[in-house]
């Protein structure tokens, strides 16, 4: 059987170092003990992590809730900041047998042990990602048990690990002076270390060390899509090496941070073209001030639209078929037609049927949005989150005068879906949710009847109870409109979150988007023409691109380090040289207008594609917005359940 263009350029840039064979990349899998151990290399200091091991006396109970518990374990030797880089362990009750010793207990793991589903021999280790903007996530120094119910009744084991976030910043544990390193790699490279230091201490801990499932929303989503695609990838190791994660057990094995499951809401990440795609998606349908006749970033925001279309054509993202999905280029020079735009078109269509056939109407919609999770294990991030949390103006819907709407305040019981008690449960524990005013529609002819208020766009069979959107364009002007600035996160003033993502030390913000680059040093002529042009920018983008971080790491390859598509796509070098996850979960909101729409679509056909990947779960939520969009539950049942499901099949 012959290779496709994927697999070529896979075994080309592989070859014998990635142990490809038959066409298709190798995947790493978490070493385990063999029967008969070869002899350790004598080079290898077996003693070189002992300090990192777990002290089975330091163990402490809750009695109440039958979970014992550690916080604040140093999983690095040379930890940049002590503040972020340790993580804090649960564990329910029946895993262990324990003797008190005053104000700890010594703990050992039952075997006999069964919670939920699993034994202390197969539990899986779950690990959030509890920042939505990549906000640096602290290691919690207080415990609650607050939200940690569903995890220990279900038998994981639950681990809340600090990481660096999106900006350099000092370590106020420790009071240094000294400027700490943050933003892209390291939040991906300390969760890396987090659970190297796991699995160096599976011997003690009740769980699977293979079965490590990690989930987060938002950009956090997208660093769970990066530990899902990148293990083990030797692009991390010098980071890795620097702060002293480990790399082998006290036989001399070789650790690995490879994981089980990824699981994400909408995430936000690929960002070597997450401009191009916001522009492609939604900004080239816009008309607002940043994309308004005249204005250099209309121009801009054009190109980058355009450079789009070429990218998706080289990419090789292939239907279920193995048909290569591309775009079609029109006589101006936009792709808005072709087979990769049909292919998102049926996942809207797809969406927007199951929400009918499974909507209970009357209907209450309430646009939200979310900043930040609150997952549990941080009670003082909670407390924080909770005394800060405000009502904002909220994603635009389909609130258009139409027969049989009542207008009603938005409030927590006026959720999305068939679902409403469940669905409240999931987001109204989340602080930080802004929400506008709800509408109700008595019926669904009244609820379509209202979308097409302006022009007829959505069609609605009411005998068949099945929904067709006519276009992308269509429904993306009426749904999902491009609410971000041109360019949103490569901003022209280097203001936006990913900005500070790609920053060096002092230099907080960089630009770091080299299609756009391109296109500035391209269009100089025709950009410098318009009357809002900053002449500045002629070479901030050049020089912003040719820097480099604290460990001498280009702008091009900290960008590769924070997308998941640099190792699942022939399209990048590193496609077939790192471990990939093999279960996944992607969820998002179609009505999400900060995160480009086809964000999580190119991650899921290219992940369909992979060889080694058992399953990808991706469900896409009509009516719900940059939420933990879900279609009916909560999103912590179902995401306990989704594991479950992956553990036991």
């Amino acid at each position: 059987m012959g290779c496709t263009r994927r697999e070529f350029l896979a075994l080309a840039s592989a070859g014998a170092a990635a142990g490809l064979a038959g066409c298709t990349p190798s995947r790493q899998t978490p070493q385990e003990p063999t029967e008969d151990p070869v002899s350790p290399d004598p080079s290898v200091d077996l003693s070189e992590f002992e300090s990192l091991a777990l002290d089975a006396s330091a163990w402490r109970y809750d009695e109440d809730n039958d979970v014992y518990y550690q916080l604040g374990l140093p999983y690095c030797l040379s930890p940049a900041t002590e503040t972020y880089e340790s993580l804090a362990v649960f564990v329910p009750g029946a895993y262990f047998t324990a003797e008190k010793n005053g104000s700890t207990y010594t703990c050992a793991v039952n075997e006999k042990a069964v919670v939920g589903a699993f034994t202390a021999a197969t539990a899986p280790v779950l690990m959030p990602i509890n920042t939505g903007t990549l906000a640096a996530q602290a290691s919690p120094t207080t415990y609650a048990f607050d939200g940690l119910a569903p995890y220990m009744d279900a038998g994981c084991i639950y681990v809340y690990a600090g990481f660096r976030g999106r900006s350099a910043g000092y370590d106020t544990a420790s009071g240094s002076d000294e400027l700490f390193p943050g933003g892209s790699p390291w939040p991906v490279v300390d969760l890396k270390a987090a659970v190297r230091y796991l699995r160096y201490n599976a011997a003690v801990l009740p769980c699977d060390a293979s079965r490590v499932f990690v989930f987060g929303f938002g950009a956090g989503g997208g660093v769970s899509a990066v530990l899902g695609s990148s293990g083990d990838a030797a692009l991390f190791e010098p980071y890795l090496d620097s702060i002293g994660a480990v790399t082998h057990d006290a036989q001399g094995e070789t650790v690995s941070d490879a994981i089980a499951g990824s699981a994400s809401w909408c995430p936000v990440t690929s960002f070597d073209v997450a401009d191009a795609a916001y522009e492609w998606c939604q900004g080239q349908y816009a008309s607002d001030v940043a994309r308004a006749e005249g204005t250099w970033t209309r121009l801009l925001s054009q190109g980058l639209a355009g450079a789009y279309g070429a990218w998706v054509n080289e990419m090789d993202l292939r239907d279920a078929d193995d048909a290569q999905l591309t775009l079609d280029e029109t006589e101006t020079g936009a792709y808005s037609l072709g087979t990769y735009a049909s292919a998102l078109l049926d996942t809207v269509d797809e969406a927007a049927t199951y929400f009918v056939q499974n909507t209970a109407f009357p209907y209450t919609y309430t646009p939200q949005r979310l900043e930040d999770p609150t997952f549990p294990g941080d009670p003082n991030l909670a407390a924080t989150r909770e005394a800060d949390a405000v009502t904002s103006q909220a994603v635009p819907g389909a609130s258009a005068d139409g027969t049989g709407e009542e207008q009603v305040d938005g409030g927590a019981e006026a959720q999305d879906g068939a679902d409403a008690a469940d669905q409240d449960s999931a987001q109204t524990a989340l602080a930080g949710v802004a929400q506008v005013q709800s509408t109700i529609y008595d019926t669904a002819q009244s609820y379509f009847a209202s979308l097409n208020a302006d022009n007829w766009w959505i069609n609605y069979n009411h005998r068949s109870m099945s929904v067709t959107v006519s276009s992308l364009r269509d429904f993306v002007l009426h749904l999902r409109p491009a609410t971000l600035s041109a360019s949103p996160y490569d901003q022209p003033d280097r203001s936006s979150k990913v900005n500070q993502l790609f920053g060096i030390g002092e230099e907080s913000t960089l630009h770091f988007d080299a299609i756009a680059g391109e296109l500035i040093q391209a269009n100089l002529d025709a950009y410098a023409s318009c009357e809002d042009w900053p002449a500045e920018l002629e070479v901030d983008w050049e020089e912003d691109l040719e820097k480099v971080d604290s460990l001498e790491t280009d702008m091009a390859t900290r960008v590769s380090m924070m997308n998941p598509l640099y190792w699942l796509s022939g399209h990048y070098e590193g496609y077939g040289q790192a471990s990939v996850a093999p279960h996944w979960r992607i969820n998002e909101g179609l009505f999400d207008t900060d995160v480009p729409l086809c964000s999580a679509s190119n991650i899921v056909l290219a992940l369909r594609k992979y060889d080694g990947v058992a399953d990808v779960a991706h469900t896409a939520v009509w009516g719900q917005g940059h939420v933990l969009a879900e279609r009916s539950g909560s999103a912590t049942a179902n995401l306990i359940a989704w594991v479950t499901s992956c553990c036991t099949a």
